[in-house]
């Protein structure tokens, strides 16, 4: 068994003198929860559907499940569960209806009662799914992605639209998908999502990656370097200091006392992703704004 899931080198995507995606490679491990983060425009959601096997690559390589996703079968697309955005179910039919049926698309799928309770909706089994609350679909979803029993799921802004109680209900989980060895692609604008459910993290912008590591380590030393955050003459200041009570003790010794708002901070993965995309987009060289090809290219079926 290969050790990962997902290899993905030098990937390219263009429409015409339009670059989507420039040169992106990164490897998910077998197990792996892996988080990809970007922008709107960014490229992301064009590398998951070349990785999906919905759209084709212009150049480079891809490797997922030891097969290209451009020229897979029907047997590999068997081994892999996606989670769109938005799927748009019919809600005529129960959730165990609806999941019977999908089962019967794949040739080892997971027994229905066994996923119905993973989700967490048994109480639910015989409802239409028309009459479910916005978080149970969402729970549905999850289950017809997980029905066939992938080795790899593919989850796109899983939790938009949840409040903070279903949001963290559907953490859960998650994370119970994660016991159990599923190796999970995540996209998500919630930066404290990837924080909560990812063993690493990468942030593309403009079409390429910006940087890519665990999530208390990306964006090297310099990036965690602490805030010292406070206000003065009614403005909030701060300043980075790899010694932040030395700082806020000279501050306060300056300003003949503590200031209002002292507060020091350990920058958080919102913090580092703001910071790389900002800098991404300072250093970016075009001058018309990169879109991404699903926001104004129809999908292409892989061949």
């Amino acid at each position: 068994m290969q050790t990962n899931a997902v290899r993905v080198r030098n990937l390219r995507k263009t429409y015409g003198p339009r670059s989507v995606v420039d040169g992106v490679s990164f490897d998910i491990a077998r197990g792996e929860t892996f988080a990809l983060l970007g922008p709107n425009g960014a490229g992301k959601s064009t590398t998951v559907e070349i990785l999906e096997g919905y759209r084709r690559r212009t150049g480079g390589e891809v490797v997922v499940l030891g097969e290209d996703p451009g020229a897979a079968g029907l047997d590999w697309k068997a081994r892999i569960g996606i989670v769109l955005q938005s799927t748009g179910q019919g809600g005529l039919v129960t959730v165990r209806e609806q999941l019977r049926q999908f089962a019967g698309f794949y040739p080892r799928p997971r027994d229905v009662d066994e996923v119905i309770a993973a989700v967490g909706l048994e109480q639910q089994a015989k409802t239409r799914i028309s009459r479910l609350s916005g978080g149970q679909q969402r729970r549905v979803d999850v289950a017809l992605g997980i029905i066939g029993g992938p080795e790899l799921l593919f989850l796109d802004e899983p939790t938009t639209g949840f409040d903070p109680h279903a949001r963290r209900e559907f953490w859960e989980l998650i994370r119970r998908l994660q016991e159990e060895g599923t190796t999970i692609l995540l996209t998500t604008h919630y930066l404290d999502e990837a924080a909560q459910l990812a063993d690493r993290v990468a942030v593309i912008a403009n079409g390429r990656l910006q940087a890519i590591g665990a999530v208390d380590e990306i964006g090297g030393d310099e990036a965690r370097i602490p805030i010292v955050r406070w206000t003065e003459d009614g403005v909030v200041r701060e300043a980075r200091s790899r010694d932040p009570f030395d700082y806020a003790t000279a501050l306060a010794a300056r300003l003949g006392g503590a200031p209002a708002g002292l507060e020091i901070v350990r920058p958080s993965l919102e913090d580092v992703y703001l910071e790389l995309v900002e800098e991404a987009h300072s250093a970016a060289s075009v001058t018309e704004p990169q879109l991404e090809a699903d926001e104004d290219v129809a999908p292409e079926p892989a061949r």
